[in-house]
């Protein structure tokens, strides 16, 4: 396993610092209630720099690495996976960096790596979820602007966003081998708390992923300055899978600190909880499960830190992001829910955290391609297509 040198040591202990004093006490309040992220725990984080860990330093970020990005998204996930999901609305959006022009970067960059420049990622609609190619969604040129029109799904942080990074056709489709080609991205700006001009919108109701309201939207025909195309005309698609190895590993990374905090929650009543005149972590059953979730849990956060080493060097890695994202988040709702056992009827009320760490981490299974998908491109990988 690659090793945590002295500055990766003082990162992850420095997030888990700030998740144990600002990120599990409002959590542990507003998660209940469905309440949104605070702005001030917003301002936090970005004065804690989370939100420009990938940004080059030129740029205002910390110029730091996936295995940084992931370190911190585990810690943060202990407390409130919503948090630990919010870093990647900064840090260059992960996969639009490299597609910005050197003004996109000298504009938004240093704006996002403060978080003063968050953004919302649209790219879901009815009928394109894991098919990605199958938007319909369009954006018309005119003389001085992009029009865009049709419906969005699955728009987290919309309103709370200064910007949505919007999807598009812009080209007719040709043939059904080609659909992915003609699909642009667009910057479409915004004031905070609002959504966009020519845009409407309708909260998706959800049982859990609390902290932000995930959206789905209505475009008709808003308008978006020319200069405000990310990338290619047309080469949309490329850019919204660049970043899927970060992303991948990214959502592993939640999904170990949510089960990291389901155990830790788990061995406390262990120890505090009495039956038959002993505490319950005497007993050999309760005893077995909490060894093989710290098993599952540390083969996990090895295989993810064998996968943000090859991020960083550069090592194309597809298949091995793959790898610890279907097994990451498949052993957090497993862990989750053995967690949620251990604390019995406790564990099924909002009285303690663990059913939030269970009610996200269902969700790892299914968000940055599910679980099905990942097992499709392991296996062409290893079989072929």
């Amino acid at each position: 396993m690659p090793e945590l040198n002295e500055e990766r040591w003082l990162i992850r202990d420095s997030a888990r610092t700030f998740t144990r004093e600002k990120v599990r006490p409002v959590a542990d309040r507003l998660d209940p209630v469905k309440g949104s992220i605070p702005d001030d725990l917003i301002r936090d984080m970005a004065e804690m720099g989370y939100f420009g860990i990938l940004i080059p330093e030129e740029h205002g970020g910390l110029g730091l690495g996936a295995f940084e990005y992931c370190l911190v998204a585990e810690e943060l996930a202990q407390g409130w996976m919503s948090v630990a999901s919010l870093i990647a609305r900064g840090n260059g959006l992960i996969g639009s960096l490299k597609a910005m022009t050197p003004e996109q970067k000298a504009t938004y960059l240093p704006r996002m790596a403060a978080g003063d420049f968050l953004g919302a990622f649209s790219l879901s609609e009815p009928d394109a979820g894991s098919d990605v190619a199958a938007i319909s969604c369009r954006a018309r040129r005119t003389d001085d602007a992009w029009e865009i029109t049709g419906n969005k799904y699955w728009c987290t942080f919309a309103d709370g966003a200064d910007f949505i990074l919007v999807f598009a056709r812009t080209q007719p489709e040709v043939d059904n081998a080609a659909r992915h080609r003609g699909i642009s991205a667009f910057m479409v700006e915004k004031p905070r708390g609002q959504l966009p001009q020519g845009v409407s919108g309708a909260p998706i109701p959800k049982i859990g992923y609390h902290g932000w309201t995930t959206w789905e939207l209505a475009f008709d025909r808003c308008r978006v300055p020319l200069g405000n195309l990310i990338g290619e005309e047309g080469r949309g698609f490329y850019l919204a899978t660049a970043g899927l190895e970060t992303a991948r590993a990214h959502t592993a990374a939640r999904s170990i600190g949510l089960a990291q905090a389901a155990l830790d929650d788990a061995v406390a009543y262990a120890g505090q909880r009495r039956q038959f005149g002993a505490p319950i972590g005497s007993f050999q059953a309760i005893r077995f499960k909490i060894a093989d979730m710290a098993t599952q849990i540390e083969a996990a956060r090895s295989l993810l830190y064998d996968v943000c080493t090859r991020i960083d060097q550069g090592v194309r890695c597809d298949k091995e992001a793959s790898m610890v994202k279907l097994f990451a988040s498949e052993m957090s709702e497993r862990v989750t829910s053995e967690a949620l056992q251990i604390l019995g009827g406790g564990g099924y009320t909002t009285l303690n955290q663990v059913e939030r760490h269970w009610r996200d981490a269902r969700l790892t299974k299914i968000f940055e391609g599910t679980s099905e998908i990942q097992m499709r491109i392991i296996s062409d990988h290893i079989l072929g297509r």
